[in-house]
C-alpha cells in the first residue's frame, strides 16, 4: 500500500450506491483511496473547481442534470483529474456520448468489482498523466520559436508549429507548405534509410533558410528545422567584400609608390620639353601625348588610392550644401540637354570634416553614372538631410554607427541596376560599360573616398525604377571654413630666389626636382637620404627657407624626423612633405600629414612650382595638429 492515497470525489445521489462503492475501494489493498462524496451536481462544482481530488466518479443521472452535463462543466473549469461515469445500466448510447465528452471510462454500477473499480481509476490516472506529458512534448514544438515542421514516411507534411506558419506568412505565403523544398519527399526517405540528419539550403525571394532533416528513432516521421540565415549570408558577404576591397586596396597601395616616382619623371620631363619647343609641332603633339596619358596613369593610381582608402586627405570643416551648389554649375553640362538637374538643400545643415576635392570627385562619379543610366532622358535629383541613428539601427546594418550624419543623396530616374549586379558596383575594375567606355573605378572610387570619411553608403535600386545613392558622413561640431577656389594656372605662378632644401633618394627625381625650381629663378641644395641632409645641413643651414623632402628615405631618417630635427633648429624654416606611398604604406608619419603642406606624386612641374611658392608666401602655413 503507498503512503498517499488518492483523492476521489464520488457525486452520487443514491446514498446506498455511494455506501457500497465505498465499500469496494476499501477492499482494494494495494492503494488507500480517501472518499468525499457529493450528493448534486450542483455541491460537487465547488468541489471540482478546488482542483484537489486526482479522480472523479459522476453518476449519470443526477436530478435534472447529468453526469455528462458536469463532465462539461468540470472540463470548462480547466480539470486536468480523469472522470469516470457511472449508470444504473448498460446504455452504449450513453457509453459512446460520454466518451465523445472526454470520460476516461463508463462503468454500469450492477457489474463493478472491487479489481474492475481499481483497475478502470488506476488506467484513467496512468492515461491521463500520459496525456498531460505529450501534451507537454506537444507544447515544445508549437510554442518554440523557431518554425518546426513534421513529415510522414510518405513525405506529407502532417505538422507543423506556429512559427512555421508565422514565417510562411511573413513571404507573402498562405502555408508553410509553399516554402518547404521541393524535393522533401526524396529527402525524408534519405533521412529515414540512412537514420542521419539531412541539412539544405533554400531561398524564398531576396531570403535565404537552412532546412534540418531529423529521422525520429523509430523511423516513422522525420522533424523539419527551419533556420532563416539571410542575415548571416550578407553579414557574410559584406566581409568577404571587406576582405577583397581591402587586398586590392594593399595591391594599389603596394605598387603606387614606384608608379608615382616614374610617372613624375615622365611627366616632369615632358613637360619642360613641351614647354621648351612648343613652336616645333612635331615634337609638340607626342610631347602632348606624352604628358595626358601620364596624367590619365596618375588618376587611375589617385582612384585606386581613393577607393582603398589610402589616399592622404587634406579635410577641413565643409558646408555640404555649398559643395553640392558649387558642383552643380559643372553638372548640368556635364549631364547634356536631356537630364534635368534638381538640387534640394536641406536648410541648418551642420557641416562634416571631409576633403573638398574628394566630395567633389564622389559627386562627379555618381552624377556621370546616373547620366550613362538616363540615355533617353530623365532626372538627377541631389539633396541633403540630417539624420540620426540610434544603437539599435547598428544591429539591422553593420556599417551603420549611432549618431548624427549628414546624409546627402543621389537619385536618378535611369534603367536601374539589378540585384545581382548591385552586389558587385563597389568592386574595383567592375563595370557594366562595353570596351573602352569605363575603367570599372568610378564607384569603387566613391565607395573608398565614402569609408575614408568614416561614412558609408546605401544603395537601392530597381530594374527600370532608377538608382538611389545615399551617402552618410559624421557631423561635425565645428563650422565649415571658406575654400580658397582652384588654383591658379601656369601662367601665374612666380618664381623667387629663395633657397630651396630638396632631399629625395630617387635620383632621377631630385634631378627633375632640382632642374624645376632652378627654372623659376631658385636655388636649389639637394641630398639623398635624411642622414645624408642632417650633414648638409651642419654647413647650409642659415642660407635655406624651404625645405622639401620625401617622406620615405633609407638610413634610418625618414622626411618626418628630419622636418622635426631642422625645425628645433630654425623655426621660421618652411616644409612641404613629398611622397608615391599611400599612407597604409608608408606608415604613421604619412599617415599623420593630413592637413599639412603635402604634395602627392605624381605632380607636373607647374604644381609643384605651384605650392613652393604659396609656402614660401605664407598662403599655406605648415602647422601641426598632433
Amino acid at each position: 500500500m503507498t503512503d498517499q492515497a488518492i483523492k476521489v470525489l464520488l457525486v452520487e445521489d443514491d446514498e446506498d450506491d455511494f455506501i457500497l462503492t465505498r465499500q469496494l475501494f476499501g477492499e482494494i489493498e494495494s492503494v488507500f483511496y480517501s472518499i468525499e462524496w457529493a450528493r448534486t451536481a450542483a455541491a460537487a462544482i465547488d468541489r471540482i473547481g478546488a482542483h484537489q481530488h486526482d479522480v472523479y466518479l459522476i453518476d449519470y443521472r443526477l436530478g435534472e442534470s447529468t453526469g455528462i452535463e458536469l463532465l462539461i462543466k468540470a472540463q470548462n473549469l480547466g480539470v486536468k483529474a480523469p472522470v469516470i461515469l457511472l449508470t444504473g445500466q448498460g446504455e452504449p448510447e450513453i457509453d459512446l456520448a460520454a466518451m465523445r465528452a472526454g470520460a476516461a471510462d463508463f462503468l454500469i454500477k450492477g457489474e463493478i468489482t472491487a479489481r474492475s473499480l481499481e483497475r478502470s481509476v488506476r488506467y484513467a490516472i496512468e492515461r491521463k498523466r500520459a496525456e498531460l506529458e505529450i501534451e507537454k512534448l506537444a507544447a515544445f514544438p508549437r510554442r518554440n520559436p523557431n518554425p518546426v515542421v513534421e513529415f510522414t514516411a510518405g513525405g506529407a507534411m502532417s505538422y507543423s508549429n506556429d512559427a512555421a506558419e508565422a514565417m510562411a506568412g511573413s513571404l507573402g505565403e498562405t502555408s508553410i507548405r509553399a516554402i518547404v523544398p521541393q524535393d522533401v519527399a526524396q529527402i525524408v526517405a534519405q533521412c529515414l534509410r540512412s537514420g542521419t540528419t539531412r541539412n539544405l539550403q533554400t531561398s524564398h525571394g531576396t531570403r535565404s533558410f537552412v532546412w534540418s532533416f531529423v529521422p525520429n528513432p523509430e523511423g516513422q516521421v522525420v522533424h523539419g528545422y527551419a533556420n532563416e540565415i539571410t542575415e548571416r549570408l550578407n553579414l557574410e558577404a559584406q566581409l568577404r567584400h571587406s576582405v577583397k576591397m581591402e587586398a586590392v586596396g594593399q595591391l594599389a597601395a603596394g605598387v603606387a609608390h614606384d608608379f608615382n616616382n616614374i610617372l613624375t619623371v615622365v611627366q616632369g620631363h615632358a613637360s619642360l620639353l613641351l614647354q621648351a619647343r612648343q613652336d616645333d609641332a612635331e615634337i609638340a603633339k607626342p610631347l602632348r601625348q606624352i604628358c595626358a596619358v601620364s596624367e590619365r596613369a596618375g588618376n587611375l593610381i589617385r582612384q585606386l588610392l581613393m577607393f582603398s582608402r589610402k589616399q592622404v586627405m587634406q579635410p577641413r570643416h565643409l558646408d555640404v550644401n555649398e559643395v553640392i551648389h558649387n558642383v552643380s554649375r559643372m553638372l548640368q553640362r556635364v549631364m547634356g540637354e536631356d537630364v534635368a538637374l534638381e538640387v534640394i538643400a536641406s536648410a541648418q545643415l551642420p557641416s562634416i570634416y571631409g576633403d573638398i576635392g574628394m566630395i567633389e570627385q564622389v559627386l562627379m562619379n555618381l552624377a556621370v553614372n546616373a547620366r550613362d543610366a538616363m540615355s533617353r532622358g530623365g532626372k538627377l535629383t541631389l539633396s541633403t538631410t540630417v539624420q540620426s541613428f540610434a544603437e539599435a539601427d547598428t544591429l539591422l546594418n553593420p556599417e551603420v554607427r549611432a549618431g548624427s550624419f549628414v546624409c546627402i543623396s543621389v537619385i536618378d530616374t535611369g534603367c536601374g541596376i539589378d540585384a545581382i549586379t548591385l552586389n558587385r558596383i563597389f568592386e574595383p575594375f567592375f563595370t557594366t560599360k562595353g570596351m573602352g567606355k569605363g575603367t570599372g573605378l568610378g564607384l569603387a572610387t566613391v565607395y573608398g573616398i565614402v569609408k575614408q570619411h568614416n561614412g558609408w553608403i546605401d544603395v537601392e535600386s530597381e530594374v527600370g525604377m532608377g538608382t538611389s545613392f545615399r551617402l552618410h558622413f559624421p557631423c561635425s561640431a565645428k563650422v565649415s571654413t571658406p575654400h580658397a577656389g582652384a588654383p591658379s594656372n601656369e601662367q601665374k605662378i612666380r618664381g623667387g630666389s629663395e633657397t630651396i632644401f630638396v632631399v629625395e633618394d630617387e635620383e632621377p627625381l631630385r634631378e627633375l626636382v632640382t632642374e624645376i625650381l632652378n627654372l623659376y629663378g631658385y636655388k636649389v641644395i639637394a641630398a639623398e637620404s635624411g642622414l645624408e641632409a642632417l650633414k648638409v645641413w651642419e654647413t647650409c643651414h642659415h642660407e635655406v627657407d624651404l625645405l622639401l623632402t620625401d617622406m620615405v628615405m633609407p638610413q634610418g631618417v625618414s622626411g618626418r624626423e628630419l622636418a622635426e630635427r631642422l625645425l628645433k633648429e630654425n623655426s621660421q624654416l618652411k616644409v612641404i612633405y613629398t611622397s608615391g606611398y599611400s599612407p597604409g604604406m608608408a606608415g604613421k608619419d604619412l599617415a599623420l600629414l593630413e592637413g599639412f603642406n603635402f604634395l602627392p606624386k605624381p605632380y607636373p612641374p607647374s604644381r609643384l612650382a605651384e605650392v613652393v611658392r604659396e609656402c614660401l608666401d605664407g598662403t599655406n602655413v605648415t602647422t601641426s595638429t598632433t
